[in-house]
């Protein structure tokens, strides 16, 4: 029979991997939700963002508001179908993940949010084992949240709490473009 743990151990905090991926949106809506909920307890969060650029959307300028609790960086080039320059890209990215690493290590967040990072591992933009090294060395209570297409049978594995967003009906395919406060 397994040990009781002491009361004090109850309320420790185990720091979670949580994945969203999948074809449908709203992964990083997810991660979104899970930062005001970290924040509204006074939780520090950082965002770091693989792909987006410098479009202005709502999360972005909703960040401002939260200073000092949390820490946004948008660390791509745009979105990468759309490049002028792939390998100026995946430099970013390489940069984006230096930075992540440090992040993670340096402890001062409750909250990691790793937004769009599948892709890097799925294009072999970083080396995948290389990225499940580190979030296995995470600190015992970071939470850390990963959003994109593709997660691996890996990135699975090793994630707390994996969802996957299927897409059933999209406006795009009805010629409806992106509107302003739904998607981005």
């Amino acid at each position: 029979m397994a040990a009781v743990p002491a009361a004090k151990d109850k309320e420790a905090t185990t720091g979670l991997i949580a994945v969203f991926t999948g074809n449908g949106k709203g992964k990083t809506t997810a991660a979104l939700g899970l930062a005001f909920r970290a924040l509204g307890h006074g939780q520090r969060v950082c965002i770091i963002q693989f792909i987006k650029g410098s479009w202005q959307y709502g999360e972005l300028e909703a960040a401002r508001m939260f200073k000092p609790l949390l820490d946004f960086h948008v660390m791509g080039r745009g979105f990468t179908w759309k490049s002028d320059d792939l390998e100026k890209d995946k430099a970013a990215a390489r940069e984006a993940w230096q930075f992540t690493v440090q992040t993670i290590r340096d402890n001062k967040h409750e909250l990691v949010i790793l937004d769009e990072l599948t892709y890097l591992a799925h294009y072999q933009i970083i080396n995948e084992e290389d990225m499940l090294a580190v979030l296995r060395e995470k600190p015992a209570a970071m939470h850390i949240a990963i959003t994109g297409r593709h997660a691996s049978a890996a990135l699975i594995e090793l994630a707390d709490l994996v969802t996957e967003m299927r897409e059933i009906k999209h406006p795009f395919h009805n010629g409806i473009k992106a509107q302003k406060g739904m998607e981005f």
